[in-house]
């Protein structure tokens, strides 16, 4: 039991990396960001262009909820996407973020 649920989790950390890599692809940054702890908020605020210094309200506990939500609902903009989109990228990012990194949506700097 516990060898498979150590797959599936394996599997869903796999998932999640790919589909962060391909976005930022998508979007003109190097995919190997997404491992890389940090470095991937701080290529995440550029994409969606927000200030750098919003890197110190992801460690406020509280507040960085909020941020990771307004982070998501621009990335889905960015994207072509809607608001429902972005929350759904920050609740469930297992999900989402293949779906925007494998998908048809293509990034829009003005948007």
């Amino acid at each position: 039991m516990g060898f498979i649920s150590s797959i599936i989790y394996l599997a869903v950390i796999v998932g999640i990396i790919a589909g962060v890599w391909k976005t930022f692809v998508k979007a003109g940054k190097p995919g190997w960001a997404a491992i890389i702890p940090i470095y991937n908020i701080i290529v995440l605020l550029e994409i969606v262009k927000k200030p750098l210094w919003w890197i110190i309200l992801t460690f406020i506990p509280l507040v960085n909820i909020v941020v990771v939500f307004l982070i998501s609902i621009e990335l889905a903009r960015k994207f072509g996407k809607g608001t429902g989109f972005g929350i759904g990228l920050a609740l469930l990012g297992f999900v989402f973020y293949p779906i925007l990194g494998f998908g048809d949506a293509t990034y829009d700097e003005n948007a």
